[in-house]
């Protein structure tokens, strides 16, 4: 399939993986992220999460250089793309089951959307629902649990090795600086999504652990 990802997007590469942090609420993480190499940040829209914020809030974040992402879970596609526009957002990351038409309506080429892995008796119908879906969405997210997302935990990634998708995707639950070199070794995604694995606390981000993960994820040679 044609490549309808974001312009200015990095390129999926096995020996550069792309690097989501998400959850970002203050702008010296935001910095922080960005010093690191970090490919795109994650703004939370959902208003149970103790990482959530309003579409001002993070339009004022300032992210040069890094791909702009909102989460939604039960947003409709109205708020998804008011919010979007008004948040300054290139991507939205779809946590709700939305159908292929919600997807569209969004935008294919900004369209991240969550699958959950342990929802599946096995990988090749994970696969076909990857294939069902890829001409709505840019990039797919392979999360812990079984819905929803933030859960903190991880999976187990040793069941995605192997894993054919049509577009690149992000690995996601509960990787940190601790766990990311098993994940790493278990499955070869085009990126790693992190989020309480590099926090101090709900919301903050522990700036030595962002490094961290980037050294694991980017080793210099």
């Amino acid at each position: 399939m044609s490549d309808t990802r974001p312009a200015g997007a990095p390129a999926p590469h096995p020996a550069r993986p792309l690097v989501k942090v998400c959850g970002i609420t203050r702008q010296e993480d935001a910095d922080a992220c960005l010093d690191a190499g970090v490919d795109m940040l994650g703004f939370i829209f959902h208003p149970p999460s103790p990482r959530c914020v309003t579409p001002a809030r993070a339009a004022a974040l300032h992210t040069p250089g890094a791909l702009r992402v909102g989460v939604f879970v039960r947003q409709t596609q109205a708020e998804v793309l008011h919010v979007m526009a008004a948040a300054r957002l290139d991507l939205a990351q779809l946590c709700g089951d939305n159908d292929p038409a919600f997807c569209r309506a969004v935008g294919p080429g900004r369209v991240l959307r969550v699958f959950w892995p342990e929802r599946y008796p096995a990988r090749a119908a994970l696969e076909d629902d990857l294939h069902r879906m890829a001409p709505a969405m840019a990039y797919a997210l392979l999360d812990a649990g079984t819905s929803g997302g933030g859960h903190g935990r991880a999976q187990d990634a040793e069941r995605l090795a192997g894993l054919e998708s049509p577009v690149p995707w992000l690995l996601a639950g509960g990787l940190s600086p601790e766990t990311l070199p098993a994940a790493m070794a278990a499955c070869t995604p085009a990126g790693y999504d992190l989020n309480s694995g590099l926090e101090s606390a709900p919301g903050v981000k522990d700036h030595a652990r962002i490094r961290a993960a980037l050294a694991l994820l980017r080793p210099r040679g």
